[in-house]
């Protein structure tokens, strides 16, 4: 959604909304398996009373942490000697995460904040490089970049080729019409029926045709999925009411959310299914970079630092309590 003013007022129901598509605050949640799975979401942090205001302009102003020594010392030497971090991000994506501010050169995100802090600990400039998606994959593997900073999920299969220090717990939600009769959705019983939407060829897509074929086998009414290549064109739909719900990342629809004013969040869960998805920032395998960056990660989750990146993007259900070097990632695609 375009915003045409630098400074834009979100709605101060934003923390809510968020902390209700955290869920519960513990160490577990549940699949619609009833499995129960460790969750590494840290409690929601508590709202202010002025609500969340989303800076779109390239001034951003960010929050910035000291160099700590111990931690900048483990760092290559070659990236030392250069006295930068290379760092790709894809400015194509939607707000919160990694976008354009209103000059439509500027990244801005939360994405981009963390990124930032984590080469202030390490005593590094950031030279930021906007790619397309394949692309951060791709520099990567070769070396041109010595990070990304973009949600990427860690998988077993990209295990094989990068190393991970993660940041971030991937959530998705459900989104509705606000006018809709739907309150809650939390498990596969809940979407029988029901015309709903998800990204063609995502994580989600897998979780919700899983959902289906549960509904189907337990003899409930299938649902109805359609797709749409554009989430303009979902937000249409909802509105219509031609789609009851839609399945997507929860960044962009709790942004989507707290500027539109006319829709909800009904229920998330783990971007990983019956695993918790984890974001990480993304290196070469072997490079001797993961482990200064998971060191700074967690100083900055200790000083308070990270706490307030995500506070200012609306995400603290997002947060983790501590980052952890190629923890288990999603499972292998099967052939």
């Amino acid at each position: 959604m375009p915003l045409s003013s630098r400074l834009t007022p979100v709605a101060a129901a934003l923390p809510l909304l968020l902390a209700m598509a955290c869920g519960a605050s513990g160490t577990t949640s549940e699949t619609a398996s009833g499995t129960a799975v460790r969750s590494e979401v840290a409690p929601a942090a508590p709202s202010g009373a002025g609500g969340v205001r989303i800076n779109t302009s390239p001034e951003q102003n960010r929050i910035r942490a000291d160099k700590v020594d111990s931690i900048a010392a483990q760092v290559p030497e070659a990236i030392r000697a250069k006295g930068e971090l290379t760092i790709g991000f894809n400015g194509e994506g939607a707000p919160p995460l990694v976008s354009l501010a209103d000059d439509d050169t500027t990244l801005i995100g939360v994405e981009t904040d963390i990124a930032h802090l984590v080469a202030d600990v390490l005593g590094l400039k950031v030279k930021e490089v906007n790619t397309s998606w394949e692309n951060l994959f791709l520099a990567a593997k070769s070396g041109k970049y010595d990070l990304v900073f973009n949600n990427v999920t860690v998988t077993e299969e990209r295990k094989d080729i990068y190393d991970f220090a993660t940041y971030r717990v991937d959530r998705l939600a459900w989104q509705t019409a606000k006018s809709s009769p739907i309150t809650k959705i939390e498990k596969a019983a809940d979407i029988a029926g029901l015309n709903v939407s998800v990204g063609s060829g995502t994580n989600q897509e897998k979780i919700l045709l899983e959902w289906d074929a549960q509904n189907r086998k337990a003899g409930l009414e299938p649902a109805q999925i359609q797709y749409y290549q554009k989430y303009g064109d979902v937000l249409l739909a909802l509105k219509s009411g031609r789609v009851q719900a839609y399945l997507g990342p929860n960044p962009p629809i709790a942004y989507q959310v707290a500027v539109g004013g006319d829709s909800r969040i009904v229920g998330t869960l783990s971007g990983g299914g019956s695993v918790d998805g984890l974001i990480a920032a993304m290196t070469l395998k072997g490079n001797g970079l993961v482990k200064p960056v998971g060191e700074a990660l967690n100083k900055l989750i200790e000083n308070g630092e990270y706490a307030e990146a995500l506070s200012r993007w609306g995400l603290s259900n997002e947060a983790v309590t501590e980052s952890r070097i190629n923890p288990p990632g999603l499972p292998r695609q099967t052939k």
